[in-house]
């Protein structure tokens, strides 16, 4: 069974808001005692936040599907339902979330950084909270918004100093073994090391992290062998050493060679290029593999790089190597103040967006699409015409009405808001504009969709008007003879 994971597929799904409460305050002598539906509560967040002692995202691989809990309904009497719980996981020190295109949402490092996976749905509002100056005993209240369902890749980036690199056994779990307290698997076989481990050197008065990367092999930018997984782990290191295996018994490998080829498959990852380099010979305690050494050591020195002659087996030349990384983690430290800090990534909207947009399709009909219109949709209850005729004032002081008409709807205009399953689809009236709380109807209902005049123009012969005349002219035939004729 795997004990390491270090990318997993993770489906979030929040918590719906509670609906809104219709209710009407009822008390022996009170005579209007007026509404006192309560509120929703909102839905609970998927929070993740970084703990130290997770070091594996093992927990997301074996569950991915999570959900928080749901808001409550409203109540009567002004009381607001309770909130759904926030469903709070823990992720390791460097976990990077993407979205499902690989767009980095946010870069997570720090104990106790936090990041809103995926947020819950808003509680929609009683008719208590609906109630206006105008709009009095309202009939009606809003849903709960769905709560926010996200498909998220999350990757282990680790966060260490120095990243070891080389090929397969040529002894980097050895070397991280015996300058640290880390105590990897080590075996005498390539691909021992299958997940990056993590040690804490002590050189002097600087501590610092090691991570030893599974083994690389030409091809592993392209996906041969484990490099290709693995290398993500030291796009953080501030340096680089190469464990060159001196002692191989392969007839067509050498150190130099071995570092070429490493060297390569790196600059095709990209993003390593300039990160200091230092190369440490191994396995200087076998006859051939201190002769080895000596032979190539001044061709490393020709190009520029500190070289040292270890033995990770033996112990030898450790302590000269633990302080030349010592020295570059201080001086980076130095330079750049090295701290690396959590970046989630906004995308705020255009200045001048407006909310939506209206499409007109090839077959005539029109689709509006947005956040704000899609989100009075979902928190409409259409079995409750009062409801809709709040929806389409809602719609009109937005400006969709005047939106349509720029693009050419006329009455019966099927238009869709929102896309995929969700739509909702409609035969446009442009007489149920703003003005519900102008009509004294029973609560619940709304003349507007009731009247059989709804949708009339003044003018028969609408081809002749201009969109301004259109506009200007709907008219309000209410049957009901207590209600004024209404002309806008």
């Amino acid at each position: 069974m795997a004990t390491f994971v270090d990318r997993v597929t993770l489906h979030a799904s929040a918590g719906s808001g509670g609906d809104g409460c219709v209710s009407i305050h009822r008390e022996k002598f009170v005579p209007l005692g007026g509404p006192d539906g309560g509120n929703g509560g909102r839905g609970g967040d998927i929070i993740l936040i970084v703990d130290d002692n997770v070091t594996t995202l093992l927990d997301f691989h074996h569950s991915p599907h999570r959900k928080a809990g749901n808001g409550r309904p409203g109540y009567g009497d002004y009381c607001n339902g309770g909130e759904g719980g926030d469903l709070i996981m823990s992720v390791p020190n460097g976990t990077v979330v993407k979205d499902t295109d690989g767009n980095t949402l946010a870069d997570l490092v720090g104990a106790g950084t936090r990041f809103v996976a995926a947020q819950g749905g808003k509680g929609g509002l009683g008719n208590a909270g609906l109630a206006s100056r105008k709009r009095r005993a309202p009939g009606f209240a809003l849903k709960g918004e769905e709560g926010e369902s996200r498909t998220l890749i999350l990757e282990l980036k680790s966060v260490a100093d120095i990243g070891l690199i080389g090929f397969p056994s040529a002894g980097k779990s050895s070397l991280i073994a015996s300058i640290s307290a880390a105590r990897p698997k080590i075996a005498d076989y390539p691909f021992t090391t299958l997940v990056p481990n993590l040690g804490v050197v002590q050189a002097g008065d600087t501590r610092f992290t090691v991570a030893d990367v599974p083994g690389l092999i030409p091809g592993a930018s392209q996906g041969k062998g484990l490099g290709l997984e693995f290398l993500r782990h030291v796009e953080r290191c501030a340096a680089l050493v190469h464990v060159l295996d001196c002692g191989t018994l392969e007839t067509d490998r050498d150190p130099v060679r071995d570092f070429d080829i490493i060297e390569e498959e790196l600059s095709h990852y990209g993003g390593l290029s300039e990160r200091p380099r230092i190369i440490a010979l191994n396995k200087i305690d076998l006859p051939d593999g201190k002769a080895m050494a000596d032979m190539v050591q001044p061709l490393f020195e020709a190009r520029g790089y500190e070289v040292y002659q270890v033995s990770a087996a033996a112990h030898l030349g450790l302590t000269e190597l633990n302080y030349a990384m010592a020295r570059i983690i201080q001086e980076e430290r130095r330079n750049k103040a090295k701290e690396v800090k959590t970046r989630i990534v906004l995308r705020p909207l255009a200045v001048n967006d407006n909310g939506f947009k209206v499409v007109k399709n090839e077959d005539g009909s029109f689709t509006v699409t947005g956040e704000k219109p899609e989100r009075f949709v979902r928190q409409t209850d259409f079995g409750n015409a009062e409801a809709v005729g709040y929806l389409a004032d809602r719609l009109a002081a937005l400006g969709v009405e005047k939106e349509l008409f720029k693009k050419g709807a006329r009455p019966k205009s099927e238009v869709r808001i929102g896309t995929g399953d969700k739509a909702v689809i409609f035969d446009w009236e442009p007489s149920i504009e703003a003005g519900a709380e102008l009509l004294a109807s029973p609560r619940g209902t709304d003349l507007r969709l009731e009247s059989p005049w709804a949708g009339r123009y003044i003018e028969d012969d609408v081809d002749e008007l201009s969109e301004d005349e259109i506009a200007m002219q709907w008219e309000y035939k209410i049957s009901d003879p207590k209600n004024p004729r209404i002309t806008e």
